[in-house]
């Protein structure tokens, strides 16, 4: 279930960005766009984002789906051409940008329970504070912060997903959830799924029964958690479930879609919805202290039940085996999929590196 954040009511704080566009000469190389695949541009991304060094100032796809890479210095616009991105001239670097986010970090005592979260967005080359309904208690705390900040009005807060409802998926005692990923370790196999699903505890079922108890969990802070397979009769293919829409896609790896690319999420409750990513690293307000830190924002809906579910990059058209990159795990949002809204979700590389796990794939 989500919401998408309404810009009808912006507040400026601190100087606003200047950005200049160069275009790119007729010997440029070909420009990288969206039909490369995640693989190639997370690829290129890595590496400007090194070559770059302290003057890179993010990436991300444009309207038309090329790949734009920012920098602080004009000077190396020529190098971003070569390597097939369009550059583009920012005021402020990455690294400045994570300093004012991890400044908002460090003040979430008090936190007003207005302020739905911050992130970089990195076309603006700001941090936006969002704030339901410009509650002036939520806007005098982002002004209060003494970093430069822009806030923006959304509608409602972000909420976690789950909840007691029929359906397929994944259940708890007290609650249901859905599948994200599945992986393992030396020893055994895994589901992966929301940590505000795992915090329940217990034995875990499935559509047709036990699938096995939780093994660990983390929320808030990160939302994350895993279910031990402990039944032998449990299969865990690297598939995703598209409903309606078509047959399973299968997962081939975990590069990260970056900001403007397309993206796709499954759940028990919407199914499969599509949509766009806004944006990296996101803080988001959960309320009663329920702060969680680096999820990825989207305007794909989702609704109750959803919570844990796959979030991958969408498939290519046409008929065939649909191989997808693994993104992460529905967390939160606001709004629903009749109106439409935002959602988060959780990256799965960090549990898979946190607890030390692989992904099932093909």
């Amino acid at each position: 279930m989500i919401r998408r954040p309404l810009r009808t009511f912006t507040v400026l704080i601190g100087v606003a960005a200047t950005v200049t566009a160069f275009a790119a000469p007729v010997s440029a190389a070909p420009v990288l766009n969206e039909a490369a695949g995640p693989a190639t541009l997370a690829d290129a991304q890595q590496k400007l984002g090194t070559s770059l060094g302290t003057a890179f100032a993010g990436a991300w796809l444009d309207t038309t789906g090329r790949l734009v890479v920012g920098t602080t210095d004009a000077s190396h616009s020529a190098r971003i051409r070569a390597a097939g991105a369009v550059p583009k001239v920012m005021r402020h670097n990455t690294a400045e940008l994570k300093r004012i986010q991890s400044t908002l970090d460090n003040r979430t005592a008090g936190l007003p329970g207005s302020v739905a979260g911050w992130y970089i967005d990195v076309v603006a080359n700001d941090v936006v504070v969002s704030v339901v309904g410009g509650d002036a208690t939520g806007r005098a705390w982002a002004a209060s912060a003494g970093v430069p900040v822009r806030v923006e009005q959304v509608k409602s807060a972000p909420r976690p997903l789950w909840d007691v409802i029929g359906g397929q998926g994944l259940y708890f005692s007290g609650g249901a959830c859905s599948v994200g990923f599945n992986a393992y370790d030396d020893d055994d196999r895994y589901v992966i799924t929301a940590g505000h699903c795992t915090e329940l505890g217990g034995t875990v079922h499935g559509v047709d029964g036990t699938i096995g108890k939780v093994a660990k969990s983390s929320f808030p802070g990160n939302d994350y958690g895993t279910v031990k397979v402990t039944h032998s009769d449990v299969d865990t293919p690297p598939r995703v479930d598209r409903y309606e829409d078509g047959s399973d896609v299968r997962i081939e790896g975990a590069d990260v879609v970056g900001v403007g690319g397309r993206i796709c999420r499954s759940g028990i409750t919407t199914h499969w919805q599509c949509g766009r990513v806004e944006a990296l690293d996101q803080t988001v307000n959960y309320g009663n202290g329920n702060v969680v830190r680096g999820l990825t924002q989207t305007d794909a809906c989702a609704e109750p039940g959803d919570s844990g579910g796959s979030f991958v990059s969408r498939p290519s058209s046409g008929s065939g085996t649909k191989l997808v990159q693994a993104q992460g795990m529905t967390s939160g949002g606001s709004g629903d999929c009749r109106s439409g809204g935002t959602t988060f979700f959780q990256p799965v590389k960090e549990v898979l590196n946190r607890y030390d796990l692989t992904l099932e794939k093909d």
